[in-house]
């Protein structure tokens, strides 16, 4: 068994309701047990800026198979909310990117951990630090790298990890 870290993220519809439908569905499935909850922070679109603002947060699931399992179980939760590939870094009713997978490195065609652009996006390592167990990450604290990063003013507390677990546990 391994620890995941998934990022998610929704900016289009009704926000809230498509990541907590994307964690009862983490829930649902057999080969994964959700572990811990970040708070969800509204963040500014950071790429192709003419879009509405994000809802953003960090899942801590335990695993018993492979990352590349667990990037198609993904990847069948994103179909199954209808997320459309249309325009980088574009609108989305779902976005699940998985961060970190255990201590693998992976560099695949198909999946790079840990995520490539993770240590520049405050929208990313704001939510992971809530659920993260350590202070250091690749050899940096957490802390100085949200310093780094140049989206870390448009970060806000939209909802606690405690009433994002009260919500999951009443939609559930």
């Amino acid at each position: 068994m391994d620890d995941a870290y998934i990022a998610l993220g929704s900016n289009i519809g009704d926000r809230e309701a498509y990541l907590l439908r994307a964690l009862k569905m983490f829930r649902k499935t057999g080969p994964v047990s959700l572990t811990g909850l970040s708070g969800i922070y509204q963040t500014a679109p950071v790429g192709y800026t003419e879009q509405e603002p994000f809802l953003n947060m960090v899942c801590r699931l335990r695993v018993s198979v492979g990352p590349f399992e667990l990037l198609e179980m993904l990847l069948n939760i994103e179909t199954a909310l209808e997320r459309k590939r249309t325009t980088r870094w574009g609108p989305r009713t779902i976005d699940l990117d998985m961060l970190l997978y255990g201590n693998e490195k992976i560099h695949a065609p198909l999946l790079t951990v840990p995520h490539p652009c993770m240590f520049e996006r405050a929208f990313v390592l704001v939510p992971l630090r809530d659920v993260y167990p350590f202070e250091t990450l690749e050899g940096a604290s957490l802390t100085e790298r949200i310093a780094s990063c140049s989206d870390r003013e448009g970060i806000v507390l939209y909802r606690s990890s405690q009433d994002a677990e009260s919500l999951l546990n009443q939609a559930s």
